[in-house]
């Protein structure tokens, strides 16, 4: 939220006055003995969610008494560098008190009645801040930009260190703004307008709903706060979501292979084999029935298949890369073959997914294994050497502070802890709203597809983890030609397979310039394209929602901006873009293959089981 700030409308001096109660009605002393019953129960209710909370953690994994991520270390850099430039820090703080100082002139003036431009104001898009009050109620706007001033006033203090080196220069200004976006005063209930006109019309009742919603989410924890996105109950897997039809018709310990049931007379005679990620399910790509990838590819005359990964318990603990290659990525080539005849397949990977794909292929290339004869990567990293804010998460000490918990938790990370990581990286949209909504209101979170599916976490492998944070997002091994796999050292550029390489532009998990480097890491022919949105929109976009752009450049110049340069923007989904691309690539027409057809006969229908365990 660093300034780079602007100036807009003006805030009336008219409209109500300083007093956040201005306008309502006296309580009668019914309603006084409600709110202070209500305000008691709520205060009651919290204290003991507290307590279980701090319990059940305590008897649980033992904090770490460590720094794991050397935040101690880089503020006293950051505040060194900063000392060493005290002109800087001296214009940081001259520029805060001359915001204050035409804050009160501003309050006075509008005090008097007088129309005063904002001094300040949020960023375009900033929610927090939509209701009427934060611009029209003086007291709620002074309060707002007293705050956003502060805000601004802390990340200049962090410009100010510019000696600092780089990546920790961005650590320290990513763990500012979590701190920045968590005093916001919408997230407390008496500097929240929203939240104290809810208090006044349920007499307090929104309070003591709010800590009904705080202990069931610690229930559903165990202890752990669990911040519900979602109404859980609003959807049913197979039903509701990932019911494309289908059936398993191949499984073994990691993966269920679905084979969707055709929708036209004649499909390609080349398979698409989809890789999904395994750190989420992968009904993503199969979301209620217009939102629904996997039935749009069967509608166009794809045959598809489908990896769903198992949801590891501590008795898979020690699986490692070399087996979700084996076992998953091998197995279901072998499958498909099985199921269609066919020698070759077209596959695609999506995000870690895609990173899995990737290595595959540059394994496969070291064999002269040639059975994917064409690669589609969606938000997928290659190169990790500026791979966002995630790669503050890979240092030598966080990852050892992984591993603790890890073992703590029986071999297999809780897929809770990696959506809180990415939680992190929207904090305001994914925590704090909801933490408002759920818990200040008192509301219950509306029932929303995405946020269901995302809520749906899987767990992951110590082995697969650590090796997959340490050689790719440490190391950056695979990029740079050094991963040491099955007998073999990988590089991107031994890789021939024509690549179709999707990223997003607002992708907060793959970021698209990392991608793009990662693309022209490649050997062999491939198209680069950069959509609208970001991780997830920015992936499922069907062409019948007319949402969004993609931009497209058939070359690809030394680095993203140049690309951008010479890209053409085109409106709506790019999925026809991909289609064109890859129906060229998936060989003739042929009556539509149904599954059962070949040597694999249906075990179960789709979605199959792996799907539906609970992590």
């Amino acid at each position: 939220m660093s300034d780079k700030t602007s100036k807009g409308g003006k805030s009336k001096g008219a409209t109500p006055g300083m007093n956040p109660w201005e306008g309502m009605s006296a309580p009668d002393l019914e309603s006084l003995d409600a709110l202070s019953r209500n305000m008691l129960d709520a205060a009651v209710r919290g204290n003991q969610a507290l307590g279980r909370m701090l319990q059940t953690q305590m008897s649980k994994t033992p904090p770490s008494t460590q720094d794991p991520f050397g935040l101690g270390d880089t503020m006293s850099e950051a505040w060194q560098s900063a000392m060493a430039h005290p002109e800087k820090v001296m214009a940081a703080q001259m520029n805060m008190m001359s915001g204050f100082a035409d804050l009160w002139s501003s309050a006075a003036r509008r005090a008097a009645g007088e129309d005063v431009e904002p001094v300040i104001e949020a960023q375009p898009g900033d929610k927090r801040f939509r209701a009427e009050a934060w611009s029209g109620n003086p007291y709620f706007d002074t309060i707002k930009q007293a705050y956003l001033l502060n805000a601004r006033f802390m990340h200049d203090l962090i410009d100010a260190a510019e000696d600092l080196d780089p990546k920790e220069k961005h650590k320290i200004e990513f763990y500012t703004q979590q701190f920045v976006d968590a005093l916001s005063p919408t997230n407390f209930a008496l500097t929240n307008p929203d939240v104290l006109d809810e208090i006044q019309r349920t007499k307090g009742e929104n309070l003591v709903k709010g800590m009904v919603n705080l202990v069931q989410d610690l229930e559903a924890g165990d202890g752990k706060l669990v911040l519900r996105q979602s109404d859980t109950e609003g959807f049913k897997v197979g039903e509701d979501l990932a019911a494309a039809p289908g059936e398993v018709v191949f499984r073994n310990e990691l993966i269920e292979l679905i084979q969707y049931a055709p929708a036209t007379d004649e499909t390609y005679s080349t398979p698409l084999l989809i890789f999904p990620p395994w750190i989420n399910k992968f009904y993503i790509l199969d979301m209620r029935e217009g939102n629904s990838m996997i039935r749009w590819l069967v509608d166009q005359g794809f045959t598809v298949f489908l990896v769903s990964w198992v949801n590891p318990d501590s008795s898979l603990a020690g699986k490692t890369i070399e087996d979700y290659i084996e076992d998953g990525v091998f197995a279901a080539l072998e499958a498909v073959k099985d199921a269609t005849g066919e020698e070759k397949v077209n596959a695609v990977g999506y995000c870690i997914g895609g990173t899995l794909l990737a290595t595959t292929l540059a394994l496969m290339a070291k064999r002269g294994d040639d059975r994917i004869q064409s690669a589609t990567f969606f938000a997928a990293q290659t190169d990790f050497s500026d791979a966002g804010d995630l790669q503050m998460f890979t240092e030598e000490p966080w990852l050892e502070e992984i591993e603790r918990i890890i073992d703590a938790q029986g071999g297999v990370l809780d897929g809770r802890s990696m959506a809180d990581t990415f939680n992190m990286l929207r904090a305001n949209d994914l925590i704090w709203s909801f933490y408002v909504n759920n818990y200040l209101l008192g509301r219950e979170p509306k029932a929303f597809d995405l946020l269901y599916w995302n809520a749906d976490q899987t767990r992951m492998p110590k082995a697969l983890h650590m090796v997959y944070l340490r050689e790719y997002y440490q190391k950056n091994a695979l990029s740079e030609g050094k991963l040491e796999l099955m007998g073999e050292t990988l590089s991107l550029k031994d890789i021939k397979t024509p690549a179709y390489i999707q990223s997003s532009e607002t992708d907060h998990i793959a970021p698209y310039p990392s991608v793009y480097r990662g693309a022209k890491q490649f050997g062999g022919k491939t198209r680069f394209m950069l959509a609208g949105s970001g991780h997830i929109a920015g992936v499922i976009n069907p062409p019948a929602a007319n949402k969004y752009h993609y931009w497209v450049n058939k070359n690809l110049p030394k680095d993203e901006e140049a690309w951008l340069e010479g890209a053409e923007r085109q409106d709506g989904s790019w999925w026809p873009d991909w289609k064109q691309w890859l129906s060229y690539r998936s060989g003739k027409k042929m009556p539509a293959r149904k599954p059962g057809d070949g040597k694999l006969k249906p075990l179960y229908p789709a979605p199959g089981k792996n799907v539906l365990v609970k992590s």
